[in-house]
């Protein structure tokens, strides 16, 4: 992969947690990386291809291991938002499915939300109710969440690297940070570093909260 960067946690680890008290706790950075994604990037990714992992130092270490208990993130929302910084032109949309990807699964084994199609560079936000999305309840969450699969797919839900022409979604390049919010708590944009707040280029499509993803993520 190419142009690998995510927060520098420890160095920006107050604001990130944003823990005003133990059990307080109102919000947290689950990751924010920025990466461009190519065809051969697509084709080469494993286990799966069209797949960009976010694991290791990528995804916050301070994370709570428990999301149930002595703070709910598990019943409140995530604060998804996108900043495509760079992508082909003529305007084919393009999506990303957000997978959490368990230390201890059931069913499935993990659940997926995302980033609804867009078809232009821009800044795309939304709120997803954390019992909504796809598959939420295949994840144990008071075992806590190891990684992130980040999927790129065709407006159909195609994974990108099986389109007939690829040269519609690659190269790219694309900032995408979550946001885990507690139950009963509100996100806040100004707990979060490095993230500009004036009015911002781009307009979310189907930006409506508590979005259900239903689709399979193989």
């Amino acid at each position: 992969m190419m142009l690998k960067k995510g927060i520098p946690f420890l160095v920006a680890l107050p604001a990130l947690l944003a823990v005003p008290a133990v059990g307080r706790a109102e919000q947290f950075v689950l990751f924010d990386v920025t990466f461009k994604f190519t065809k051969k990037d697509a084709d080469t990714s494993t286990p799966s291809k069209s797949h960009y992992y976010v694991k290791g130092k990528m995804i916050n270490p301070q994370r709570p291991r428990d999301w149930t208990s002595p703070v709910d993130y598990r019943n409140g929302t995530v604060h998804i938002r996108a900043e495509v910084l760079d992508r082909p032109a003529g305007g084919e949309p393009t999506q990303w499915s957000l997978c959490y990807i368990p230390n201890k699964g059931q069913g499935n084994g993990y659940g997926c939300t995302g980033i609804s199609p867009y078809t232009e560079k821009g800044v795309y936000e939304k709120d997803v109710s954390m019992t909504s999305f796809w598959e939420n309840n295949a994840i144990i969450w008071s075992e806590g969440i190891k990684q992130m699969d980040l999927v790129i797919k065709d407006g159909k839900g195609v994974h990108a690297h099986k389109h007939p022409e690829p040269e519609k979604f690659f190269p790219t390049r694309i900032r995408i940070t979550m946001v885990q919010v507690s139950a009963g708590s509100k996100y806040d944009p100004n707990l979060v570093p490095r993230i500009p707040h004036p009015k911002q280029k781009g307009k979310p499509k189907q930006d409506e909260a508590h979005e259900v993803e239903e689709e399979r993520i193989p």
